[in-house]
């Protein structure tokens, strides 16, 4: 940010494939050394291609490896000297690329990123999003988007979030038969804020949408012998539709997020056709149909449609395979019994925001089931409402099913997503389209069979020829093929444009092999899995795409503190929950590190003990953690809320070195007790047994136990041998996560870790080491330094009108995988907390569980 003076986004569209060089030059006018970063957001959809910096003339290029070998030589270059590491953090569409370079006083630097995607046709129109967001007013500022397609071009049109009456007119916009042009070069007066501000106008959304000439259905495209197929008929009849919505109704999904689904289906309600037919399906711990069959979309059921989904019944556990498998049956017996159409196009909806714990809950057997159950004959559509679902599942299952899987994020605009996502798969043209070529001549074909054609969409299949100097397809019988002249001019023509790049169609068959391999990679397991990770690594490497196989390293010169970089792919449903905890509202984690953990052969992990809290501040994206060091037998007030009568408190245990010095000994939470005061309710936790203590009754379960508890006021679920899910009362709800160790470990005993679910649910009260952080909290983050550590650097923070001295770190999250865990980036406040928690951290000890 710092010096920015040139900022250049330069994109060359040909045929849909978008190749896009990020730039940007800075200069350290100072007198000393000065730290310069380059940070861009960019589609997720899209692979980097390349990276380099150039430093007063010399370049330092990046290079793509397999991740392993990107990883030792990353980590080979930081144990020389400092590091400015290449992260990605994920936003909703986009995922955030950072590096920076410290350089000498009258230095220049040029940063410059590749990226390279296929632009998808939606609602009629391919789209490119562009993040803009220079932090400072630029020198000169440049977005330059040239398309050509030999189509022909009907529409272009360039938005921003941004952009002002004034800025509209600065967006230069051509098009003309095969070829368009964006042009937005706004001065330094233009991105003020106001007359002599220096903030900057520009941040947020830029978009270019276009769409092409349709003459006929399809459009063929051969180049170097690879060819690319264009499928979008125009004009057809809509296919009337069946729909079942699947819901989720469990305690989780109480207040906002239940509301937000309600005014979502509202809506779709108004834009369902009178030939259509439809259904609810609602689970919670018991499944709940609208109509026993599915029934016609008439104004009448329709008018009683939109009084049903008021979703009274809040049950605090997740049938989800009841749910699920009631829809697939629903839809089997419409077909079976023609209720419904005959040429009429089933999808089923399931809308989630937990895990399944109640019927089947193991997502394997799930998975299986629902395959055997719908035998492909129509697409499964997964929404995974906020951060709690197991994303990974639900888009496995999805992919078996011939649907897709999204997150919906939980926000404002909730109800906008859920609908914007019915509007996508709402408009059936065709059915099962199979598109045929001659298997002879032509190999490394891209998919080429589909569930559906919706309106506004295109379907794209890419391939090579078996012989390069054939170039010929012939028309199969169903499919009339755009004329070998036709494809013959369109080399030529790409010969003579200078800004075509001459191996975008084998780049494009590269992206959508790499694409879609990737995708059956999700579903995949054992040799299949091992054969697909191999093919797709192989295409990586040979075009450099960063995927999530591949990483690229930068390695900087010597007199720049031997600097290095790592670039990687995020994967949407393992490493987007770490940036995704951070979005929750204000939900702090707390839970013990863990010691290096001894097995027979290996040591697993080697992370120092003590417990360990970790808080959320969603505004920020980023999270605060901080140690609290006591000694064994201490109990600390966790959460204390005066209003629900909700409290925690957590007893601290050492490691097996009794009596030794306590300075050098680990602790951990050994015990938990969680109490409602006003319902008379206490529950106490070990690492060996549940005991739960309702007024004088008391009833105790052990780990190994798999139960499903609901009385008046609690629900408890204990999931054998890995956590407890409990409530009680007043809406929050607690994760307790079992860390087992193994038994002849020298020195670390069993352990638990506390995640607090729902936390907005406990009053303004609230208050404890965790509670007093269920209010939102701001900082800032200023200086970023080196610290004593080379891979943690130190920074200054504001917070609560103080500056605290903090270190970047990473602390992991058990939920999802007690094993290993999820590793979170946070800021370390270091001393107890001081100066981050109010008073000191002795004031929390309390006498007693309860």
């Amino acid at each position: 940010h710092n010096n920015n003076k040139k900022q250049f986004l330069h994109c060359k569209v040909t045929s849909r494939f978008a190749r896009n060089v990020i730039t940007s030059r800075a200069v350290n006018r100072g007198n000393m050394h000065k730290e310069v970063f380059f940070d861009v957001e960019l589609p997720k959809t899209a692979f980097i291609t390349n990276f380099s910096m150039t430093i007063d003339g010399v370049t330092y290029p990046g290079n793509i490896k397999e991740k392993e070998a990107a990883k030792q030589e990353y980590e080979k270059a930081v144990s020389k000297g400092q590091t400015a590491g290449l992260v990605k953090a994920s936003g909703r569409k986009t995922e955030k690329f950072t590096v920076s370079v410290n350089i000498a006083a009258a230095s220049k630097v040029t940063f410059e990123l590749t990226y390279e995607e296929l632009l998808k046709r939606q609602f009629g129109k391919y789209e490119m999003f562009i993040k803009v967001k220079p932090k400072q007013l630029v020198k000169d500022f440049e977005i330059d988007v040239s398309i050509f397609e030999p189509q022909g071009i009907t529409e272009l049109e360039a938005e921003g979030t941004f952009i002002t009456n004034d800025l509209q007119n600065v967006i230069k916009k051509t098009f003309s038969d095969k070829k368009g042009h964006i042009s937005f070069k706004p001065t330094l007066d233009q991105q003020r804020t106001c007359a002599n501000c220096s903030q900057s106008l520009l941040d947020g959304d830029f978009t270019v949408k276009y769409d092409v000439k349709r003459t006929t259905p399809d459009n063929l495209q051969i180049v170097n012998g690879y060819f690319v197929h264009f499928f979008a008929p125009t004009n057809l009849p809509q296919l009337p539709k069946n729909i079942i919505f699947v819901i989720d109704i469990s305690g989780s999904m109480s207040g906002r997020e239940i509301e937000q689904t309600r005014e979502a289906l509202l809506k779709i309600l108004d834009d369902i056709r009178d030939d259509d037919f439809l259904n609810f399906i609602l689970f919670g711990s018991d499944v709940h149909t609208w109509k026993e069959k599915l029934i016609r979309a008439t104004p009448e059921n329709l008018d009683e449609a939109r009084k049903f989904p008021n979703f009274s019944v809040y049950l605090a556990v997740t049938n989800l395979y009841g749910g699920i498998m009631k829809g697939i049956e629903m839809l089997n017996a419409a077909h079976e019994e023609n209720v419904v159409p005959k040429r009429s196009a089933s999808i089923i909806i399931m809308l989630t925001d937990g895990q399944p714990n109640v019927g089947i809950s193991d997502t394997q057997d799930i998975r299986a089931h629902v395959k055997k159950a719908t035998e492909g004959k129509y697409p499964l559509y997964n929404l995974g409402f906020g951060y709690g679902v197991d994303y990974g599942f639900l888009e496995k299952m999805a992919l078996e099913n011939k649907g897709l899987a999204r997150r919906i994020y939980p926000d404002s605009d909730s109800a906008l997503q859920l609908q914007g996502f019915y509007d996508e798969v709402s408009n059936p043209m065709l059915m099962d389209v199979e598109l045929h070529y001659p298997e002879n001549e032509i190999s490394g074909l891209t998919k080429n069979s589909f569930k559906h054609f919706y309106d506004g969409s295109e379907i794209v299949v890419a391939g090579r020829f078996v012989d390069i100097n054939q170039n010929r397809l012939t028309a199969n019988d169903a499919l009339s093929f755009t004329t070998q002249q036709d494809a013959e001019q369109t080399a030529k023509a790409f010969q003579e444009q200078e800004y075509i790049f001459g191996d975008y169609i084998e780049r494009l068959w590269a992206y959508l092999t790499i694409e879609q391999l990737l995708e059956k990679r999700t579903a995949a397991t054992g040799e299949e899995k091992e054969n697909l990770t191999a093919e797709v690594l192989d295409l990586s490497l040979k075009y450099k795409f960063v995927t999530p196989l591949t990483s690229m390293v930068v390695t900087k010169p010597e007199d720049y503190d031997n600097q290095a970089g790592i670039a990687d792919k995020m994967t949407e449903g393992i490493d987007i929950f770490s940036f995704a905890l951070s979005k929750k509202p204000n939900v702090p984690l707390m839970y013990p590190k863990r010691k290096a953990l001894i097995t027979n052969r290996i040591t697993e992990s080697s992370i120092d003990g003590d417990p360990h809290f970790i808080i959320s501040v969603p505004q920020k994206e980023d999270a605060i953690c901080f140690n609290i060091n006591e000694k064994p037998g201490d109990v600390l007030s966790l959460i204390n809320d005066p209003v629900t009568g909700i409290t925690v408190n957590g007893e601290l245990i050492g490691d097996k070195r009794a009596n030794s010095d306590t300075k050098t000994q680990n602790t951990y939470f050994g015990k938990l007790g969680i109490a409602n005061k006003h319902l008379n309710l206490k529950v106490t936790v070990t690492s060996e047994k549940i005991t739960i203590q309702n007024g004088n009754e008391k009833t105790a379960f052990t780990w190994l136990d798999s139960v499903t508890l609901q009385q008046e006021g609690l629900t408890l679920i204990i999931n054998r041998e890995k956590n407890l899910v409990l409530s009680m009362g007043g809406g929050a709800s607690f994760v307790i996560v079992l860390h087992q160790v193994w038994k002849k470990h020298p020195l670390q005993q069993d352990f638990l870790g506390l995640y607090t679910l729902k936390s907005h649910k406990l009053s303004e009260q609230t208050h404890g080491l965790l509670g007093q952080f269920f209010h939102p909290i701001d900082f800032t983050i200023l200086e970023i330094h080196p610290g004593s550590d080379p891979k943690k650097p130190d920074a200054t923070m504001i917070i609560k009108n103080k500056e605290l001295t903090v270190t970047r770190g990473w602390q992991k999250d058990y939920r999802k995988d007690p094993k290993h865990g999820v590793d979170i980036p946070c800021w370390f406040v270091h001393n107890n907390g001081a100066g981050l928690i109010d008073g000191v951290h002795t004031d929390y000890i309390v006498s007693s569980l309860f």
